[in-house]
């Protein structure tokens, strides 16, 4: 069912730290692992910190985190092993009768390092589930792991007679990220010099964060990244037989290392997964219907050329012209005892400062953009077909409540070359890369067509749909207008906005998002971000 395994670069840990791992990570040599024997507070600050650190998970509990906890009551523990447990009970409810809802009671932290980033748009599917991932602005990507640029390696790519060119081409664009990463880094420092009362750290972590922000678009999509998730066991089954039946065998490979390492916790959840007539047998349904999609599609559609764009677009393609009538209607039912149609007859009636007066008694004073409304924002939805490049999708593709689905990854859309590339004198070196990525993509859609899309660069754009709710809108558009937030995401969102008030005609949705940001932004996005930062260390110090 899997793939090759991955080519993973593993970690050498001495006879004492080994010790210490082994009471809490399930192994110590794969890529996959899960955390054990912990309290969830430390887990979840433990992945919160892993999103901005380029260390492995195992290496960073080592450097910053055992220290800090009491672990003598742990010595005799060994998770390597897997964990005993008394699995009748689950055994006779979950299995034999099949009560999936006892599989929503067992949660499992789980770390999923050296994974593309065509790998991480899979893990981050499913909408019942958290996850963090290493993020491209906070971390340098040309550190190295063993002494290789980090980017996925396909084993059959690596043997085939592209073998050579797919590294020297890799290699030559991650060269271009590491210069371009460090000279425009010098342009920023010039153009935007340290303000009074801010540190050096401050300032130094606002230029690298817009440099990297800048240069991202130049990592091709087989860049590695690490993942943490935390989820239910009816969760992971329902990831995994997806994963099961996908077409990249990097996919397949790590549902098979996560399943090893997810039954050494929560084995009986996750006992269907691979019988022939449970799990196997659905994620045979689920492969089988895709390849029928994709010779449908193509019976019908291939008559029709692929259009690129010339630049970013946001469509609204569809939305309920009466949906901010039954929106009214949805927040006064609460509060009545008749039925929703006599209500809907009611609000048709008002004036429009009635209904508005309804929404602002139900929307209240916001004083912070986590301050949200009820439910009754979820009567009215919108649908987005959006173009963007790829590293914006990776950003908005996160949001869970959202329905998104996306297109295959290819050049074939152009790519969005920053503003400040051109500003700092670097188009012909970011375009070399464009051309690079392109043209190794050329050469491995003949030959291995599902993973073409690893050479394809973070700028390149990507078609999606993004179908959510009022009350996502609301969550989603403003924290992705923010001031702090990458350019290209801040685009999409923007035009969101402005297509709900004027294309919708949705005025009293789109007044309810008072914290949208329409403004250019900032010359240092996050400065702002590491001044309050900087703030709360030096008050918990002082403390």
């Amino acid at each position: 069912m899997a793939g090759p395994l991955p080519t993973y670069v593993g970690e050498t840990f001495d006879s004492d730290e080994q010790l210490i791992l082994r009471r809490y990570f399930t192994n110590l040599d794969g890529p996959v692992f899960a955390l054990v024997n912990l309290p969830e507070v430390v887990k979840g600050a433990l992945f919160a910190r892993y999103s901005r650190s380029s260390k492995s998970l195992r290496r960073l509990f080592l450097d910053e985190f055992v220290g800090e906890l009491d672990t003598t009551g742990d010595e005799t523990i060994d998770a390597t092993i897997g964990l005993e447990r008394a699995e009748a009970l689950y055994d006779r409810v979950f299995f034999e009768y099949g009560d999936d809802s006892v599989a929503q009671l067992g949660g499992v932290h789980l770390a999923c390092e050296q994974a593309s980033n065509l790998l991480t748009k899979v893990l981050e599917w499913g909408r019942l589930m958290s996850y963090l991932e290493q993020s491209t602005r906070y971390i340098p990507y040309d550190e190295r792991l063993g002494g290789r640029y980090r980017y996925f390696r396909d084993p059959e790519v690596l043997t085939s007679t592209l073998g050579l060119r797919y590294i020297g081409d890799m290699d030559q664009i991650f060269d271009i990220y590491s210069e371009l990463a460090r000279d425009i880094q010098d342009h920023f420092r010039e153009r935007f010099p340290k303000a009074e009362g801010d540190s050096d750290f401050v300032h130094r972590q606002a230029i690298r964060a817009k440099a990297f922000d800048a240069t991202r678009g130049i990592l091709p999509a087989a860049s590695l990244s690490n993942v943490g998730i935390y989820a239910s066991g009816q969760a992971y089954e329902a990831l995994l037989l997806r994963m099961r039946s996908l077409a990249l065998p990097e996919a397949r490979t790590y549902a098979d290392l996560m399943l090893t390492e997810l039954r050494k916790v929560i084995p009986s959840f996750l006992k269907r997964v691979d019988l022939p007539d449970r799990g196997v047998a659905w994620s045979d349904y689920l492969s089988d219907n895709r390849s029928a999609m994709e010779a449908a599609a193509y019976d019908v559609l291939s008559g029709d050329a692929a259009t690129g764009e010339s630049r970013a677009s946001v469509e609204l393609v569809d939305f309920d012209p009466e949906g901010e009538v039954k929106m009214v209607a949805a927040m006064l039912y609460p509060y009545t005892s008749l039925a929703e149609s006599t209500i809907i007859e009611r609000v048709e009636r008002m004036t429009v400062d009635e209904r508005l007066d309804v929404i602002r008694a139900y929307v209240g004073d916001r004083t912070n953009r986590r301050h949200k409304p009820g439910r009754a924002l979820e009567r009215t939805d919108y649908r987005f077909d959006v173009v963007s490049d790829y590293g914006a999708f990776r950003d908005l593709q996160r949001h869970r409540m959202a329905t998104v689905e996306w297109q295959e990854l290819t050049p074939r859309h152009g790519y969005t070359r920053p503003p400040s590339i051109d500003d700092a004198g670097f188009a012909g070196r970011f375009d070399e890369a464009m051309g690079l990525s392109q043209s190794l993509w050329e050469a491995l859609s003949e030959q291995f067509p599902e993973r073409a899309a690893y050479a394809v660069s973070l700028a390149y754009r990507v078609r999606y749909i993004m179908q959510f709710n009022a009350r996502e809108a609301m969550h989603l558009i403003e924290l992705r207008t923010s001031i702090q937030g990458h350019p290209s995401y801040r685009a999409v969102g923007q035009e969101m906005h402005r297509l709900i008030e004027q294309q919708a005609g949705h005025r009293a949705v789109a007044a309810m998002m008072t914290f949208v940001d329409h403004t250019g932004g900032a010359d240092l996005e996050r400065l702002g971000a590491e001044r309050r930062a900087e703030t709360r260390r030096t008050a918990v110090g002082e403390a």
